[in-house]
């Protein structure tokens, strides 16, 4: 019980944090400032929704995750008012994952959904995103987020020094002590690797 009131605390916390920096949003005019606003309230709102997770939950030491991405996808949607021009289709085996590897992996898959709607469809074009989540073997798992949009001809060295998002992911697969492979031949691709770590 006392774990779940410090998750539920958490998470009242983080939507507090959240919900300042959206009314705060509201007096900024420059467009760049206002984005990096919304990016950080987005991945605010990623964390809460692992400790509202397990808050309602009785296994406090792993979380459902296949349940979270759909949810976690259905509040990008929701934020970036999506309409029928851009689809996210998910391939998501049921999976349990500790919280430590949890928030990772959902700040991960925030990041890359997010930086696919911006930028991958312009002027309304139809596309398509892909969120794939696969268990390879035992503790080692699959991730990638992929998209069909207009692709980018910079390289991934290049794009990281442009985007605290794209470095927040290369920071978050090192913490996963995992790979990932960038591809940008058809749209954009990145698939992440990596194995959970068995101590507590």
């Amino acid at each position: 019980m006392l774990l779940k009131e410090i998750h539920h605390r958490v998470k009242n916390n983080l939507q507090i944090i959240s919900s300042l920096l959206r009314l705060q949003s509201g007096y900024i005019k420059d467009k760049q400032a206002l984005e990096i606003f919304q990016d950080s309230q987005n991945r605010i709102r990623a964390m809460a929704l692992i400790h509202e997770n397990l808050y309602k939950i009785n296994n406090l030491a792993a979380i459902e995750f296949s349940e979270y991405i759909r949810k976690l996808t259905n509040n990008l949607i929701s934020f970036y008012a999506i309409d029928n021009h851009i689809q996210i289709n998910t391939n998501i085996e049921k999976t349990f994952l500790k919280i430590d590897t949890a928030i990772p992996c959902a700040l991960i898959i925030n990041e890359l959904i997010s930086n696919s709607i911006k930028h991958a469809f312009k002027n309304n074009d139809e596309g398509k995103i892909y969120v794939e989540f696969l268990a390879l073997q035992e503790n080692k798992y699959s991730l990638s987020v992929s998209d069909n949009g207009v692709g980018v001809q910079e390289n991934i060295d290049s794009l990281k020094k442009q985007s605290l998002g794209l470095e927040l992911v290369w920071n978050l697969v090192e913490q996963l002590e995992g790979t990932i492979v960038y591809n940008s031949k058809f749209g954009t691709s990145f698939r992440i690797t990596f194995t959970e770590n068995n101590e507590i």
